[in-house]
C-alpha cells in the first residue's frame, strides 16, 4: 500500500497558516507528500523547502485571483496537485493547511487505510472534527461546524475536490462511498492573533465575493472580532504534540461569556437533540456512510 499525502497554500506567513505543522502530523503514514505552493507574497516556498524530509514534492502553481465565486479557487488548486499524484499511489490523504492529525490517531489511520484499501465499494476515509475557536483552550460545539467529512481518498482521478475544497465527489456530482476511520482532524483555522484572523479574513474573502460586497459586509479594523460566535466549551484533552510550540506562544487574550451568545428557540432545541440523542437534525452530508 502507498499513501501519497497533500495540501494547497499560499502565503502562509503573511497569513500564519500552520501548514508545516499540518504537513508534518500526517508525514509517517505518507510515501510522499505533494505541496502545491500558490504564488506568493512572502517566503511560502521557502518555508516549504525548509521541511526536512526527502518526501517533500512541490508543484508550483498560479492561482487566478479573478475568480470570486463560492470559494471555486480552492477545489481548482487542490484538483491540480490531485492530478498530479502518480497512479503507484493507492490512498491520497488531504489536509488542508489550517488542519492536523494528533499523532495517537496515525495507526488508526493507518489501519483503516490497509482494511479498505481493495474494498471496491468504498471511495473514501471519513474524519471527525474538533474545531478550535478563539483559542486553543476553547472549542465548537454549536451546529455551525461541520462534524465530519472525508480527508482520504482512492487515486481515482474521476474523484474531484467539492465546491470550496471542503469535501469532495465524483465528477457526476455523486457522493463518495465512504468508511469511518474513528480518527480526528483538529482544525485551528480560526485560531490566531486577532490581528492576523482579521487580515486573513480580509484575504479569504475575496475568493467568495465582489469588492462591492467585501466593502458592504467586512469592516475596515485592526483586530477581528472573536465574540461573535455561539456556542463554545473548554477544552479538555490534548493538542497534537507538533502544536506545542504555537500553543505556548498565543498570548493574545480570548473570554467567551457565554451570557452573551444569542440563539433561538429553534437553535437551542436543535442543539440539545443532538446532544442527547447524537442527530443532528437537518444536517448537510456531503458522504455516503458505509
Amino acid at each position: 500500500m502507498k499513501v501519497a499525502g497533500f495540501t494547497i497554500i499560499r502565503n502562509a506567513l503573511k497569513f500564519d497558516y500552520p501548514v508545516v505543522e499540518a504537513i508534518t502530523s500526517i508525514l509517517p503514514i505518507c510515501d510522499k507528500f505533494f505541496v502545491g505552493v500558490g504564488n506568493s507574497e512572502d517566503g511560502t516556498r521557502q518555508l516549504i523547502e525548509s521541511i526536512a524530509s526527502d518526501k517533500i514534492i512541490i508543484i508550483d502553481t498560479i492561482w487566478d485571483d479573478k475568480l470570486r465565486e463560492g470559494g471555486k479557487i480552492l477545489s481548482i488548486e487542490t484538483n491540480k496537485v490531485f492530478d498530479a499524484i502518480p497512479k503507484e499511489f493507492d490512498w491520497c490523504f488531504y489536509i488542508q493547511s489550517d488542519e492536523c492529525v494528533h499523532e495517537a490517531d496515525l495507526a488508526k489511520i493507518k489501519n483503516a487505510m490497509e482494511l479498505y484499501e481493495n474494498a471496491i465499494d468504498v471511495d473514501g476515509l471519513l474524519f471527525e472534527y474538533k474545531h478550535f475557536y478563539g483559542h486553543y483552550k476553547y472549542i465548537g460545539i454549536g451546529r455551525r461546524w461541520y462534524k465530519n467529512e472525508i480527508r482520504i481518498i482512492k487515486n481515482n482521478k474521476h474523484i474531484r475536490s467539492y465546491k470550496d475544497a471542503q469535501g469532495f465527489r465524483t465528477v457526476n456530482d455523486k457522493k463518495l462511498r465512504v468508511k469511518k476511520t474513528g480518527a480526528y482532524i483538529y482544525h485551528y483555522g480560526w485560531v490566531k492573533p486577532p490581528q492576523l484572523q482579521q487580515a486573513k479574513q480580509e484575504s479569504f474573502h475575496k475568493m467568495w465575493h465582489d469588492d462591492e460586497w467585501m466593502k458592504n459586509n467586512i469592516a475596515t479594523v485592526e483586530e477581528f472580532d472573536y465574540s461573535n460566535i455561539d456556542l463554545l466549551a473548554e477544552y479538555k484533552g490534548s493538542h497534537p504534540k507538533i502544536f506545542a510550540e504555537r500553543i505556548k506562544k498565543a498570548n493574545w487574550n480570548f473570554v467567551y461569556d457565554k451570557a452573551k451568545v444569542k440563539t433561538n428557540f429553534k437553535y437551542q432545541f436543535l442543539f440539545w437533540v443532538e446532544k442527547l440523542t447524537g442527530w443532528r437534525v437537518g444536517e448537510n452530508r456531503n458522504y455516503i456512510l458505509k
